[in-house]
């Protein structure tokens, strides 16, 4: 049976999990971890590094290094988002051929979803390694708050990794699906999920019958640890500054070890009350003279710092609450996700908005990874005995650009999918004979400032007075939540129509040479892999082999047949060492067989096995 697996791709972590038997289980990673850093590093020698190995050397590697991609996924170069990423971060951000955002590694640019590929294909291979298959479905999930062009890049981004995605769902409805799985229960359940760089919140009900219905989802794409771990930078970063009258932001491994030690400093202030800050030979202040960065922070100060934070993730969950149209009695459970809800300030805040406590026993890390093997499980009709209904809703609003540059809904947001809308419109302009309608998906009345999803042109209209010529515009979104507009001259039934392709940036072209390229590196890391690995058998034969002669050298002293015996395994050692230094796998295999002849043949001359 085919398993489909389930990734939590996060800003800060990933995490993958499958259902086995009918439980879902998180798959733990080489390491042992049961969550991989979402980070991606090129070394010197072109190299690529993925997860916990990319970490390590981040300071060291700082340009080089690329963490929380995720905040960059699918958006436009010229956006506000990024370019307060380019302000922050140590990597560089350039602008792509589409508009889009790239990021420069060594001599390479790579695109945004080319860099989640990296992440998603290491998770791909976890999971090969522990269900000992090849694995190709996957169930990824994504913020709630992200729009079309933002999903299908994620999508872009699984099949440059060679996987299926066979479903993108939100991050809180897959916490639902894991809190409610099995139980058997009829339950609304508020899911805040606060992760490394984005925010969301999310109304469900949960029916003992199987059905999953959201009711509202609302949030930030652009609001998560990340901010948190900014606001800590920034205070080190002007008393620094206040002190020595210099700007570590200027130097990127000083930027790379801010960050490093501010991520530190938040977790350790979710146990502690206070937290050292110690970083020395920060960075040098001239005449070879090395300055220190010793700094104590309360949690006090932390939560002072980031009090606009949180506040900001509450004013979005009264505003979902207000559209799901129920009062704070009327939620049962409250679920958190995300690394940041481990911050008691966060927990303080959200159990006083909501008037109750969070559910013990609901894993922040996990629990999305969880609910999105399961979903993939029940898109595959492979969980025994368990009805599976997921109804989702749109978490933005769609409508068309009309006069004045303003947005006319069609769709609201919070609309359950699949849907159906058709809205009447008339012409502008006297004569007008055609009409072009401009998709649009966002929650500004300004046109400008919403995302555009595509645009078509309805030609032949007849000419008239404005106002005279009416029209007929629907949207529809199916169940996998493709948007196809249909427009409609009313007076000749004349109509076009365009199926909305949301875009990542990327032209079918590249996705191709991407997946081709992510292929040729796979195979060709396997084969580094296969080489270091007949590189430390031979060295373990050689140490073996070697072994041996102080025994032979005793046992033979003075004789030409011990001589002898030890040079002809000495000639084996240096033919095998010469097939280490040149890398040639085909050659170490064969001295494999030749430096355990050898062993053989000195054992046997001491009367060994």
């Amino acid at each position: 049976m085919e398993k489909v697996i389930g990734i939590d791709l996060g800003t800060f972590n990933s995490c993958v999990a499958v259902v086995e038997g009918g439980t879902p289980t998180i798959i733990a990673n080489r390491g042992g971890y049961k969550v991989t850093p979402s980070m991606v590093a090129v070394t010197e020698t072109g190299k690529r590094l993925v997860g916990h190995i990319a970490k390590r050397q981040a300071v060291t590697n700082a340009e080089n290094t690329v963490y929380a991609a995720k905040r960059l996924i699918g958006r436009k170069f010229d956006s506000p988002q990024v370019r307060n990423a380019i302000a922050t971060s140590p990597y560089a951000i350039v602008e792509g051929p589409s508009g889009d955002c790239r990021i420069r590694l060594r001599d390479e640019v790579y695109s945004i979803p080319e860099i989640s590929a990296m992440i998603l294909k290491e998770l791909r291979s976890v999971a090969e390694d522990y269900l000992g298959t090849q694995v190709t479905k996957a169930v990824i999930t994504v913020p709630a708050y992200f729009n079309d062009n933002q999903r299908q890049a994620t999508k872009d981004a699984g099949a440059i990794a060679g996987l299926d995605v066979i479903r993108i769902i939100n991050e809180p409805t897959a916490a639902a699906l894991s809190f409610g799985f099995g139980k058997n229960i009829d339950r609304t359940v508020a899911v805040y999920d606060l992760g490394g760089g984005t925010f969301d919140i999310s109304i469900l009900e949960i029916s003992s019958n199987g059905v999953f219905k959201v009711v509202s989802t609302a949030g930030d794409s652009f609001l998560g640890g990340e901010d948190f771990d900014q606001q800590i930078i920034d205070w080190l970063v002007q008393g620094f500054r206040e002190e020595h009258g210099i700007d570590l932001r200027k130097d990127r491994m000083a930027l790379q070890r801010l960050k490093d030690a501010a991520e530190k400093a938040k977790c350790e202030l979710s146990v502690a009350q206070e937290t050292e800050i110690n970083l020395p030979f920060i960075i040098s202040g001239g005449a070879n003279e090395a300055l220190h960065l010793q700094r104590t922070l309360t949690r006090a100060e932390f939560e002072e710092l980031t009090a606009d934070l949180v506040e900001r993730t509450i004013q979005i969950c009264e505003h979902t609450l207000e559209d799901a149209g129920l009062e704070k009695d009327e939620i049962d459970d409250l679920i958190l996700v995300g690394g940041m809800t481990r911050m008691p300030a966060v927990q303080a805040a959200v159990s006083a908005w909501l008037e109750k406590p969070p559910c013990k026993g609901v894993h922040p890390d996990e629990v999305v990874a969880l609910g999105a093997a399961i979903q993939g499980a029940a898109l595959l009709d492979q969980i025994p005995d368990q009805e599976m209904v997921l109804l989702d809703v749109t978490p933005l609003r769609l409508g068309i650009m009309v006069k004045g540059g303003l947005v006319e809904e069609l769709i609201p947001q919070n609309t359950t999918v699949p849907t159906s809308r058709t809205k009447r419109f008339t012409t502008v302009r006297d004569n007008q004979t055609a009409v072009k309608i401009l998709v649009l998906q966002g929650e500004s009345e300004q046109a400008k400032d919403n995302e555009l999803l595509g645009e078509f042109e309805l030609t032949g209209l007849r000419a008239a007075k404005a106002g005279e010529v009416e029209l007929e515009v629907t949207f529809e979104i199916n169940a996998d939540g493709i948007v196809s507009v249909h427009a409609k001259d009313m007076d000749t039934g004349k109509a076009q129509s365009i199926m909305v392709t949301a875009s990542s940036g990327l032209t079918r072209e590249e996705i191709e040479r991407m997946t081709r390229s992510a292929e040729q590196h796979a195979v060709a890391q396997r084969s580094d892999e296969e080489s270091q690995k007949v590189r430390q058998e031979v060295e373990s034969a050689i140490a073996r082999l070697e072994g041996l002669f102080p025994e032979v050298e005793a046992a033979f002293a003075g004789s030409d047949f011990g001589k002898d015996a030890l040079s002809r395994a000495q000639n084996v050692i240096g033919v095998s060492r010469e097939a280490v230094s040149r890398g040639d796998i085909h050659r170490m295999r064969e001295q494999l067989e030749a430096l355990e002849r050898a062993r053989r043949g000195l054992a046997g001359m001491l009367g060994k096995p």
